[in-house]
């Protein structure tokens, strides 16, 4: 599994696709933080505070790593080296886990250079450091976390085809689904009990529920559970391919 990680992240970065995209995650990050004028730049808004950046994060994020993972298993699948990768000494689940690993990987190194828009804040602040630390280092938690759930959601949307545009719209829209679609659903409904249970299944609630500062377990469940969901269906889909 180690060698097959490996593997995959070194074609990352053999290539311009891992360097593109954390310079456009960066990119499209700073212009809006720091450049263009609006509710989203930093020193319009007057406040000490990355707010901004844990807004944009997600939506950047909805088809960055779509992006990233959409090749993995369908240029497999198209190519006919998934067959090649079955008679390796490894099993599906090893297979999966390499795949989705890599891709949270770098949704991770990504997120890494983003610590100097965190010193800049933290020294902008008056006084000082007058910044929600707490607040703060929940939301980069939350983000990683996310990011694991997109990825897990686009190992399984490349493994259903062996078009990569189509494995890209496939998470696209299952990403979006689970950021926000179950917020919308739970507006249809006027009971409060049902509406807040519906809103519960999405990722947003449980994201915007630790950026507030409190890890709380039923967050961290919540995103393991998802991950491991569609990491197992990826499994599922592999085995019924392979016999």
């Amino acid at each position: 599994m180690y060698s097959l990680l490996r593997k995959e992240i070194n074609s990352f970065f053999s290539s311009v696709t891992g360097y593109l995209v954390i310079a456009v995650f960066l990119l499209l990050n700073s212009a809006f933080m720091w450049i263009f004028k609006g509710s989203f730049n930093v020193f319009e808004n007057g406040f000490a505070s990355l707010d901004a950046l844990f807004t944009l994060a997600p939506w950047i994020f909805l088809f960055l790593v779509p992006a990233i993972t959409m090749r993995m298993f369908a240029e497999e699948i198209r190519s006919g080296t998934m067959e090649l990768l079955f008679t390796r000494p490894v099993s599906e689940w090893q297979i999966v886990m390499a795949k989705f690993l890599s891709a949270w990987l770098l949704v991770i190194i990504s997120l890494i250079p983003t610590m100097i828009y965190y010193l800049s804040v933290y020294l902008l602040g008056s006084p000082v450091g007058n910044i929600d630390v707490g607040g703060t280092w929940g939301s980069y938690i939350g983000l990683v976390f996310l990011g694991g759930i997109y990825a897990s959601l686009g190992v399984f949307g490349s493994s259903l085809t062996e078009n990569q545009i189509v494995a890209f719209i496939l998470t696209v829209f299952m990403a979006f689904l689970f950021y926000l679609g179950f917020d919308l659903f739970s507006t249809v409904f006027a009971s409060g009990e049902i509406a807040h249970l519906i809103e519960k299944l999405g990722i947003a609630y449980h994201y915007l529920s630790i950026s507030r500062g409190v890890v709380d377990s039923r967050d961290l469940v919540y995103f393991g559970a998802v991950i491991f969901i569609f990491l197992y269906s990826t499994r599922f889909v592999l085995i019924n391919k392979k016999w």
